[in-house]
């Protein structure tokens, strides 16, 4: 088969890529950072993901399934959530109109188009796209991603190392039940070779409460603190101050409001086999040595591109 996956060098994309290279699929990528290092060695077709429809409708040319990774994690000049739905949008319909037969779509737990969070209802317009597309589709759903370049996991463990102690927002009674990246990787790679339209929660097989995450990360580093619960909006104000000599969010209200809701655990079964404990003992050495910037991640190679194609609209 002929693969498309937005994204291929980035996060979740790079460990989907990797498995269907290793099956022997044509992949080729679509992506808003086309000055991002290769890790692939040039074995990955590369075409922009500019939310032009007659632009990716021609890069979509011959592809049989879809794999979708875009999404922003915050609003940040032009590139907001709203937007992102619309570009969603806007690749479901090059996609269709380019005569892609099946598309796998990464979604997050607990969608609704009736919640007040823009990254919940979202996701939840950006499900309804692809199934009323007329594709066959599965669309995987999950929480937090853990594992080589993860976000979340990663900055605990970096402030943990760096501060005498951590502040949890409210009393971290909380609960999230994160998912490794590659367990993700290995359900989007089962969903294209399967034909049947379904929905499915991709987490892991741990649940936590936040607290009890931080004190695991902490425990496995070897840099146990004193976890102090204060009032959310302090947490955040904290988190905003640091945020200042990072030069990246390191938190949201949304994502505070999200995980305090209990929207970051599944109901279903557990499908993901790696547990956090073990990738922790893996890495524990690695875990939080360096700052993992949201912003450097997703907007340094879209201020090189621009340099170096004035013309060409890059998003993230």
């Amino acid at each position: 088969m002929k693969i498309a996956v937005t994204g291929a060098f980035s996060y979740s994309g790079k460990f989907i890529t990797k498995r269907l290279l290793e099956r022997g699929e044509e992949v080729i990528t679509l992506t808003g950072h086309p000055n991002r290092p290769d890790p692939f060695g040039g074995k990955v077709r590369v075409y922009p993901l500019d939310f032009d429809e007659a632009s990716m409708t021609r890069s979509l040319q011959g592809v049989d399934v879809l794999v979708n990774t875009y999404w922003v994690r915050f609003d940040k000049g032009e590139n907001t959530q709203p937007r992102a739905v619309e570009n969603t949008r806007k690749l479901v319909n090059a996609a269709k109109a380019a005569g892609v037969k099946r598309m796998v779509h990464i979604s997050i737990t607990n969608p609704s188009a009736d919640s007040h969070l823009p990254y919940f209802w979202g996701k939840a317009a950006n499900e309804k796209a692809v199934i009323e597309s007329g594709m066959s589709y599965a669309i995987l759903r999950p929480t937090v991603l853990v594992g080589y370049e993860d976000i979340l996991v990663n900055n605990i463990a970096y402030l943990l190392r760096r501060f005498p102690f951590f502040l949890l927002p409210g009393d971290g009674s909380y609960k999230l039940q994160p998912v490794h990246v590659d367990d993700l990787a290995a359900l989007a790679v089962e969903g294209v070779y399967r034909t049947d339209n379904y929905i499915i929660d991709a987490v892991g097989p741990d649940i936590f409460t936040f607290k009890e995450l931080v004190q695991l990360v902490g425990e496995k580093i070897g840099t146990q603190r004193p976890l102090i619960p204060v009032p959310p909006r302090l947490a955040l104000l904290a988190a905003q101050f640091l945020s200042l000599f990072v030069s990246d969010v390191i938190l949201t209200p949304e994502e505070v409001d999200g995980l305090m809701a209990g929207l970051l655990v599944s109901k279903e079964p557990p499908l993901g086999k790696i547990r956090l404990a073990d990738w922790l003992e893996e890495n524990k050495h690695k875990v939080g040595a360096h700052y993992a910037s949201e912003i450097e991640k997703h907007y340094k190679f879209n201020v090189i591109a621009r340099r170096a194609q004035p013309d060409e609209a890059i998003s993230s």
